[in-house]
């Protein structure tokens, strides 16, 4: 029998999922095996997999399934043809049916058949993709400017050390696909990488995020949880928006990291792990510190290595390059393979200043490519004004959403990007206005 390409499985019991490799070895050429799904939504959009076969219970003493469906919607979400098999010691029909009902493909019981597992599993998995997931195109496009070829050569020479790095960067700059593109050049690249959004986290939930927590530590514990710090072990922990983390909180984190171990909420026993740590911001750390808002025994701990992504407009040459990238790429999206970029419409991107950097310039040609007539894209079809006012010549805002951008980006530019100040001034909390911040790509 050919074997079939690429499995994912989900297990807190190590033993099962030892026996599973063993078992599924001649039938699959790729085995990953988790012990826990908290990494689980980073490693479906890392690859793609042929069927997941998922365990319905991760906490101990709980065996109501209620965790594996959690999961399956997730998955439904965020791979909604990926097939899925639910793994259950507990063979409770009415469970089986509402499973399948929610989008799973089959349901196997504990103690399972071996035969039975193995024809479920390759009676479900969908065909493999042309091109083997270690042979996809590379995410982090570098273009053709003179200062992104010297910031390649750097990261090809950083990469596989286990030095810490720093990204900096505006917003929509791609500090993530570079942090990404550090973890697929090192040596851990067949572990995962954990990102965690620094600047989503609440003091209330940042020692249990990251450090992990034990059952009844706390009102809603109610199960041991490892943290995003457990999760990466021997991985490649991404800490984004490393910016914005309040200063009480900074001294936690430089503890966890000059111990290399972590102590779960409502534990006294440390943990210890094995990191490489990618951090990111948009932020002016040194400024920070100066003003006494970012701890500077932190800033030398995650700034081993610093990694400056220069804006899109201080390279014009990789405009054009990336337009056509993306072109092609939303033209087999939406079903538009011949569409192309006219030389007029060249001169028009090049000359905007693309304030949202790569990010805005990938919004503006997917938008361009669904509202394109024709197989021409044309100056016409880029709404884009070629010489933006300044903010403070902004014309006025005809809507709610629009006023509340002016407002933020106002209070972004008198604040000098101080959040804490931007939030009071704005009568919001951080929290709320990070989240506005994202809404509006600020």
């Amino acid at each position: 029998m050919k074997k079939l390409d690429s499995i994912l499985i989900v297990d807190d019991n190590r033993s099962v999922l030892s026996a599973l490799q063993l078992l599924l070895k001649p039938v699959f050429t790729r085995i990953v095996a988790l012990p826990s799904p908290v990494t689980l939504p980073s490693v479906l959009r890392q690859e793609t997999w042929q069927v997941l076969l998922l365990d319905m219970n991760f906490g101990a003493g709980v065996n109501n399934g209620g965790e594996g469906l959690y999961w399956l919607h997730e998955v439904r979400h965020i791979c909604p043809t990926l097939p899925v098999v639910l793994f259950t010691a507990y063979a409770d029909i009415d469970l089986a049916v509402r499973g399948i009902k929610e989008g799973a493909a089959d349901f196997v019981v504990k103690p399972w058949d071996n035969q039975r597992l193995i024809d479920t599993l390759t009676a479900v998995a969908r065909p493999a993709s042309k091109t083997p997931a270690k042979q996809q195109e590379p995410t982090m496009y570098w273009g053709e400017s003179r200062v992104m070829q010297e910031l390649r050569r750097l990261v090809e020479k950083v990469a596989p050390t286990d030095a810490n790095i720093l990204i900096t960067g505006e917003n929509g700059t791609g500090k993530e696909m570079l942090a990404r593109e550090l973890h697929a050049l090192s040596a851990r690249r067949d572990t995962e990488m954990v990102t965690v959004d620094m600047g989503a986290l609440t003091p209330s939930l940042f020692e249990s995020e990251l450090f992990g927590h034990v059952k009844g530590a706390f009102t809603d514990a109610h199960a041991d949880r490892p943290g995003k710090f457990e999760a990466a072990n021997h991985g490649t922990l991404f800490m984004d928006e490393i910016g914005n983390l309040p200063y009480p909180l900074q001294a936690k984190l430089l503890t966890a990291l000059q111990r290399r171990s972590v102590v779960r909420v409502g534990s006294n026993t440390p943990i210890p792990v094995d990191i490489r740590l990618v951090c990111a911001t948009n932020r002016d750390l040194s400024r920070m510190v100066a003003r006494g808002e970012f701890r500077e025994d932190l800033l030398y701990r995650i700034n081993t290595i610093h990694l400056e992504i220069p804006p899109l407009r201080e390279r014009p040459e990789d405009i054009v390059p990336l337009t056509r990238l993306f072109a092609t790429r939303f033209g087999k999206q939406y079903g538009r393979p011949d569409i192309h970029l006219t030389a007029p419409a060249e001169r028009k991107l090049q000359q905007y200043p693309w304030k949202g950097n790569i990010r805005e310039l990938e919004h503006a040609i997917e938008k361009a490519v669904i509202i394109c007539e024709g197989t021409d894209l044309t100056p016409q079809t880029f709404q884009l004004q070629v010489s933006p006012l300044p903010a403070e010549e902004s014309p006025s805002a005809t809507t709610l959403e629009e006023m509340e951008r002016q407002m933020i980006r106002q209070a972004m530019d008198t604040c000098a990007g101080n959040l804490s100040a931007v939030a009071a001034q704005l009568g919001i909390s951080r929290q709320t206005l990070y989240n506005k911040m994202k809404k509006y790509g600020l």
